[in-house]
């Protein structure tokens, strides 16, 4: 392995470093994305079971926020329970908008990684291509030694560029019909609660 990077010239090492970033991200946003997480289970129902028995002061509000991107979304609607509905609605869907941006922390990233991969791999090739040609201009083609190295650098930039690029692209797609769906799901147990409060003061 260690023979191939070294074949591959020193456009490999922008390469290697873009696949380490990648697969960080993708490991820390897939721990972070879990349901567990992000959508704790049976959250509204203790919420709902606090405000009935009269024990969720505004500490507990606060611990809500804290607790998730839900609880976030959960707090907001019970600070703004009194407020008119669509108030209310409102500043979640706000709210909402915001947990969103932090759930696509990083995935831009790795989507200029997956598309900018390949291109790496493109301009190895490019060098590797200019480095055949020479040694052509210089020794000929009766050498075929001397024509290895950049025709293997040429053919290897190539591959690890797009061996970057497709687990990131589809990790990258993935990632963001997570988040996508997350919102969604939030978005509509936050709404489930203010609809149950402003029917419940009604």
């Amino acid at each position: 392995m260690l023979e191939i990077v070294r074949s591959g010239g020193w456009m490999m090492l922008p390469i290697i470093l873009a696949s380490i970033i990648a697969a960080g991200i993708i490991i820390e946003r897939l721990w972070s994305l879990q349901d567990r997480k992000v959508l704790p289970e049976h959250l509204i129902a203790k919420v709902w079971h606090l405000l009935k028995a009269g024990e969720l002061g505004d500490e507990e509000v606060r611990n809500l926020y804290n607790s998730s991107p839900l609880g976030r979304l959960l707090a907001v609607g019970l600070t703004y329970r009194d407020r008119p509905r669509e108030l209310v609605k409102e500043m979640v869907e706000d709210t909402g908008r915001h947990v969103a941006h932090e759930l696509d922390r990083y995935l831009n990233t790795l989507g200029t990684i997956a598309a900018i991969s390949p291109l790496l791999g493109l301009l190895g090739t490019v060098v590797g291509m200019i480095e055949v040609f020479s040694v052509i201009t210089v020794q000929g083609v009766g050498n075929p030694a001397a024509l290895a190295s950049g025709i293997s650098q040429a053919l290897i930039t190539t591959a690890a560029g797009l061996m970057v690029a497709i687990p990131a692209l589809i990790a990258y797609r993935y990632l963001r019909g997570r988040v996508a769906e997350h919102v969604v799901r939030m978005e509509q147990e936050a709404i489930k609660l203010v609809e149950a409060l402003h029917g419940n003061r009604a």
